[in-house]
């Protein structure tokens, strides 16, 4: 397997480089945590779990800009095609291969839409994604806890999760350290907290949960570091 490299741009946004480069919910304009601008993120992929504006983010103009060609279930992608950027649009159980990255999509628990000037429509469910550039990491999106998260771990087998704790929009530190129980990962990180008061949440708090329950390994990421594994 190879070396990857993980850098965490807050929210719900990473960048995962291993085969590729994989750039996940690119939520980086106005968003207060952000460490980075979308004209300085380079990548060879865009993953979006749906459509929700802390999501989709920057995608289409950093997509424009670089080139990658954006992942994403087939209803948010047919709205990408208008955008005029490159899209693959696949669904739940699906598996595309893009360059040297495979990337599977799995059910996630949440709602889903996209605000367009004038009008916000329905963008489809949101989902969660399996990708695989070298190590295989489960970014479950926006969710909360399901039995089934089972499912995905006994499938697939990530060895890192990137689970939400924030609450009030997804699970929290106590649901999320049951999905921890659930998947199985060697590694999980926690995202989607502490970007607004709404979800204000204690990573520590997690950590402390999930070690009652789970012999994974939380990696506690400030916004802008990068984790090698």
């Amino acid at each position: 397997m190879v070396g990857m490299k993980i850098k965490w741009l807050s929210h719900s946004a990473f960048l995962i480089e291993g085969r590729d480069k994989v750039l996940v919910d690119p939520f980086l304009t106005g968003n207060p945590k952000a460490v980075m601008k979308p004209e300085e993120v380079d990548c060879d992929i865009i993953c979006v779990t749906h459509g929700h504006g802390d999501h989709l983010g920057d995608a289409v103009p950093i997509a424009r800009r670089t080139g990658a060609e954006i992942v994403s279930i087939v209803e948010m992608s047919s709205y990408l095609e208008r955008c005029e950027v490159k899209s693959i649009g696949f669904n739940l159980g699906g598996t595309v291969k893009i360059r040297d990255t495979s990337i599977t999509m799995v059910p996630a628990f949440h709602s889903s839409s996209i605000g367009a000037p004038g009008l916000e429509f329905s963008a489809a469910m949101a989902v969660g994604l399996i990708i695989d550039t070298g190590k295989v990491i489960y970014h479950a999106g926006d969710t909360c806890v399901f039995g089934d998260m089972k499912l995905i771990g006994e499938l697939y087998k990530p060895e890192i999760a990137m689970l939400p704790i924030g609450g009030f929009y997804t699970m929290d530190p106590k649901q999320a350290a049951l999905a921890v129980k659930l998947i199985g990962p060697k590694m999980v990180i926690p995202m989607h907290y502490g970007t607004w008061p709404l979800v204000e949440q204690d990573p520590e708090e997690f950590a402390k949960l999930v070690k009652k329950s789970s012999k994974a390994k939380v990696a506690i990421m400030q916004p802008g570091e990068t984790l090698e594994v």
